[in-house]
């Protein structure tokens, strides 16, 4: 069996522990070229302290997939403590840590992944393993930005009208998605995700967060399970996008977030109709049409399909922060921290301060 590792040093403290195997959840996918390993660095530090200083970091993925090995998660917060809080079901890790008044916090996250290009062939069901219906259900579930009821549920039944199989379903939402939204470059981080609020005020603009968090809430609304992916670009795209990759190793602001589709003859099913919208607004010279060939190629390819020049962190939404005095967040996809004077922004990287980089670090076949 593969092994993800989480190390802490400072206290020396070692755990090694098992990946949940991918089983049944996870389709027989065709995968393209071969596996990267790349090593992420996530570095904190708390400049303005007041007492107790608490960190809290997301870990890379905390299952195998098809798309993503997570070898390591290594830890250094010299004078404090950290150990990771795990959710299972949303493959969530967490490295909480904690620094005692008067010890500089400065906490060091190196995940090690090796990540692989994958693409699921919807032109014929596949043997995908029938879904775990407890899982599966959790991936159809409310939660507080993504309700499926009310406006959702009523725009999720008008888009899937005349749909006659999930596929269907799955395909007309994802075009809705993007023919009815847009990509707003003035939207903070990668945005909030409040879906609700999008449709009753019909302003369909944001990020990855909003757009693709939209697409999770409206399946789960038309009854097929979904989910969001929260995590990082890594590497430039070799797929001719340069919208679509990290322009250096300093990947600090490059969070992005996908999405997955549980189609119950193909198992699950990656997404990004995002990005489609992204290479509209962004794609040299910028501001394509939708005629446009490089944004027709990237709907298509993005519909059942995954450049990993990314690493995923984790499928959770309304995450409690340990021991934090603060409410839950949304969802983690950065580093936050908090002090007895209240909670940093976690999107003002220069002033938090936190730094994240990222290396390949080999490229082989096999």
């Amino acid at each position: 069996m593969n092994r993800r590792n989480f190390l802490q040093s400072g206290s020396i403290v070692s755990v090694s522990l098992a990946f949940a195997k991918a089983g049944h959840l996870f389709s027989e996918v065709t995968t393209l070229d071969r596996w990267r390993t790349f090593q992420v660095t996530t570095r904190v530090e708390v400049l303005k302290t007041s007492g107790k200083t608490r960190v809290w970091v997301p870990a890379a993925l905390l299952i195998e997939t098809p798309f993503q090995k997570t070898l390591a998660n290594t830890v250094n917060c010299e004078g404090g403590t950290a150990k990771m809080v795990e959710s299972k079901g949303d493959a969530l890790g967490i490295i909480a840590a904690e620094f005692p008044s008067g010890v500089r916090p400065i906490l060091k996250l190196t995940s090690q992944i090796a990540t692989k290009n994958y693409a699921v062939d919807l032109s014929a069901p596949s043997k995908a393993p029938k879904g775990d219906r407890e899982e599966l259900e959790h991936f159809l579930r409310p939660t507080k930005l993504l309700p499926t009821d009310g406006i959702v549920k009523a725009t999720a039944s008008e888009i899937t009208k005349g749909a006659k199989t999930d596929v269907e379903k799955a395909r007309a939402i994802y075009e809705w998605i993007v023919d009815n939204t847009f990509r707003n470059p003035k939207t903070r981080g990668c945005g909030v995700g409040d879906i609700r609020f999008m449709l009753e005020s019909k302003d369909l603009g944001g990020k990855c967060a909003d757009l693709n968090a939209l697409y999770v809430g409206l399946a789960r609304a038309a009854g097929l399970p979904a989910r969001d992916v929260y995590g990082i670009r890594v590497a430039k795209s070799e797929m001719g996008y340069k919208s679509l990759g990290a322009s250096s190793e300093n990947v600090t602001k490059a969070q992005h977030c996908r999405a997955e589709v549980y189609l119950g003859d193909y198992g699950w099913v990656p997404l990004d109709p995002a990005d489609v919208r992204k290479v509209v607004l962004e794609e040299p010279p910028g501001n394509r049409p939708l005629e446009d060939d490089m944004v027709k190629k990237a709907r298509t390819r993005l519909f059942g399909s995954w450049e990993m020049n990314w690493m995923a962190y984790n499928f959770a939404h309304d995450v409690a922060l340990p021991a934090s005095n603060g409410a839950p967040i949304g969802f983690l996809m950065y580093p936050h921290a908090e002090t007895t004077e209240g909670r940093l922004d976690s999107l003002d990287p220069d002033n938090f301060k936190y730094e994240i980089t990222s290396t390949e670090t080999t490229s082989t076949n096999g």
